[in-house]
């Protein structure tokens, strides 16, 4: 996976300019285009996997759907990284799944029910190294903010 394309899109995406841009950008093009396409085609995973996560609203509990990268395992089971871009603040998505870890992602053209958790201690640590063996570009937005960057790991919840 580093090809020059790739390693040109990890230096953009660690720009302060692509953390300004891209979450204006790139959620509403993903939203936009998996719809029409009928969950087929979701752009940003040229770059990274990705998935189309619904999950309750913290407050609402109205159904939300975000577009997000996500670190497929062995297993079948998805980190999903709240960077945020690199910017203050941990995203919407993630306080969210904390209230209501029930959710349903949209992977490869089809839905899944999953229950997030919130990874911890050890077993964050090494999931952060994983996900930095993925993506190195994530190591920047982690210094560019005084959170940590929560890391979920999905789990599919079996039908019955």
């Amino acid at each position: 996976m580093a090809g020059y394309g790739v390693k040109l899109i990890r230096k953009v995406s660690s720009t302060r300019a692509f953390a300004k841009v891209a979450p204006h950008v790139i959620p509403a093009f993903d939203r936009t285009v998996h719809r029409l396409t009928r969950g087929k085609v979701l752009p940003s995973a040229r770059m990274l996997p990705g998935v189309i996560l619904t999950a309750r609203g913290a407050r609402s509990g109205l159904p939300r759907r975000t577009p997000l990268a996500c670190m497929p395992e062995d297993g079948g089971t998805w980190i999903l990284i709240g960077s945020n871009f690199g910017r203050p603040g941990h995203p919407a998505w993630t306080a969210n799944l904390l209230v209501h870890p029930e959710a349903e992602i949209s992977w490869r053209g089809r839905d899944i029910a999953v229950r997030a958790r919130l990874l911890e201690g050890a077993e964050r640590e090494a999931a952060w190294a994983a996900v930095l063996a993925f993506w190195p570009p994530y190591a920047t937005y982690q210094s560019r903010v005084d959170r940590e960057i929560r890391l979920f790991r999905l789990h599919r919840v079996e039908a019955g």
